[in-house]
């Protein structure tokens, strides 16, 4: 599991204070996305550092709607960017997969708060196998659009910007009872790939440990053919269309939250 240096760890959570002190605002949840997280960092990856708050109650009730998002310059490599409970809620109803892959990160800053949790279990329940697909079939799609038919080279992070999603899509076909995981290795083990995928999956993940961001690799023709069938199989996962409960339970989360004040 990729660790994070202590003095870049230090950085982040001053920062992640600052945050709170500024906008007034508390952190719910605050950890590591991207590759690091996802399990093939280069040794220049930013640091995506993700993080849900809630506001005072008040700003709730104003007339005029707070923005829904707190973002930082990316500095030093260290990129900021959260999201309003309200916002995030709002797209779990919406079968959004980040927000999925954000309560299972394995880097975490702080302790999450117990909603979180809560949330992770409402997830499991409500999910539509089907949206997720959809939605990991529209982030490997645009990120293979200009380059699977035609470059015999490609940037090392766009490759697994690609496979990531189409190894979700497979796992979902398989079992669309379970979320898939965030990081690319548990993908793997639950995805039943050849022996010979597996190794060159392995093969670029240590090349890419190797490589800056942009650097560019040969691809692999079994890893192509994996990613192009992949993504265009999504609607084969069933849907699972959530009833209103899933809406009920998720507005009794947000005002549980709200009203701790």
């Amino acid at each position: 599991m990729t660790s994070i240096e202590c003095a870049v760890r230090h950085e982040i959570e001053a920062r992640l204070s600052a945050i709170e002190a500024e906008d007034g605002v508390r952190l719910l949840l605050t950890i590591e996305s991207g590759s690091r997280a996802w399990g093939f960092p280069s040794p220049d990856s930013d640091y995506d550092v993700r993080f849900l708050y809630v506001r005072r109650r008040r700003d709730y009730l104003a007339l005029s709607q707070v923005r829904d998002v707190i973002e930082r310059p990316i500095v030093d490599e260290i990129d900021l960017n959260g999201w309003d409970i309200r916002k995030a809620l709002g797209l779990m109803l919406r079968n959004n997969s980040v927000l999925s892959e954000w309560v299972e990160s394995p880097i975490h800053y702080r302790n999450a708060h117990p909603l979180i949790a809560r949330m992770a279990e409402l997830i499991d329940r409500h999910f539509d196998p089907n949206g997720f697909a959809l939605h990991y079939a529209k982030l490997g799609l645009t990120s293979v659009t200009r380059w699977l038919q035609d470059e015999s080279e490609v940037a090392v992070k766009r490759y697994f910007y690609a496979l990531r999603p189409a190894l979700a899509i497979r796992v979902l076909r398989r079992d669309p009872s379970r979320r898939p995981p965030m990081r690319l290795q548990r993908l793997m083990a639950k995805a039943d790939l050849s022996s010979s995928a597996t190794e060159e999956i392995e093969r670029l993940v240590a090349m890419k440990a190797a490589t800056r961001e942009a650097g560019p690799i040969a691809r692999v023709p079994e890893i192509d053919a994996l990613i192009a069938d992949e993504l265009v199989r999504a609607g084969e996962v069933p849907a699972r269309p959530p009833g209103e409960a899933f809406a009920a339970e998720a507005n009794a989360l947000f005002l549980d939250l709200v009203e701790e004040e």
